[in-house]
């Protein structure tokens, strides 16, 4: 069966995957761009822009897991959007006409649309459903390869919850939010289900990997 992953994704010390505050202006809050500075720099960001340039390193050696092998990707409202988007019927996302994900990609919402079909591959479906309905569903659209858990934070939470999670890979990045959506909520006990290794980089990150043990 295929794999649940999670990569690149990003959280600050006291455990803040996105800040107070978002809005269309501002889609992470409070945060702005600080927890994402250590991917910017990197090469496979610089490939993925259409640039040349950037570091070769241990963080780009991790970001680019964010492609491989993935099929499908499943993905928050909060994600997809700035909060209302819903009414808003010309809403197609952040990330312009070609969306960097150039698989069947599948919005947990609350309110339903007809699916978009965006240049690159990209097909954005909209589902009202459980964290494990969307992953069988997500699978299926994936013809054998990986799903990945794209986030946000509370996405990620209840597909860890459910213990759906295969493989995750979080940047811890050295910065104090104070308040958000927070990752690791209500997650007691979690690292009993997982092998978990860390690494740290001369960026200050420290990229923490989650691996679904055998038992």
């Amino acid at each position: 069966m295929s794999l649940a992953r999670v990569h690149n994704f990003a959280i600050s010390l006291d455990g803040f995957g996105t800040g107070e505050g978002q809005s269309r202006e501002a889609p992470f809050g409070h945060a702005g761009e600080r927890l994402h500075e250590w991917m910017f720099k990197t090469r496979f960001w610089y490939d993925m822009i259409g640039k040349s340039g950037g570091n070769a390193g241990i963080d780009d050696a991790f970001a680019r897991q964010f492609n491989a092998g993935v099929g499908a990707e499943i993905m928050g409202a909060g994600k997809y959007g700035f909060p209302g988007w819903h009414e808003d019927p010309e809403w197609k996302g952040w990330w312009g006409p070609n969306p960097p994900f150039h698989t069947p990609t599948f919005i947990l919402t609350h309110h339903p649309r007809p699916a978009i079909e965006m240049e690159g591959g990209t097909t954005f479906h909209f589902l009202d459903t459980s964290p494990a309905k969307a992953l069988e569903t997500a699978r299926k659209a994936a013809d054998g390869q990986d799903v990945r858990i794209g986030g946000g934070a509370t996405v990620i939470r209840e597909f860890l919850a459910a213990r759906l999670i295969d493989h995750m890979h979080v940047v811890v990045v050295p910065l104090l939010l104070g308040r958000g959506v927070r990752l690791w909520d209500e997650l007691e006990d979690l690292e009993k289900d997982y092998d978990i290794e860390a690494v740290s980089s001369p960026s200050g990150v420290t990229h923490l990997t989650f691996t679904r043990t055998g038992g």
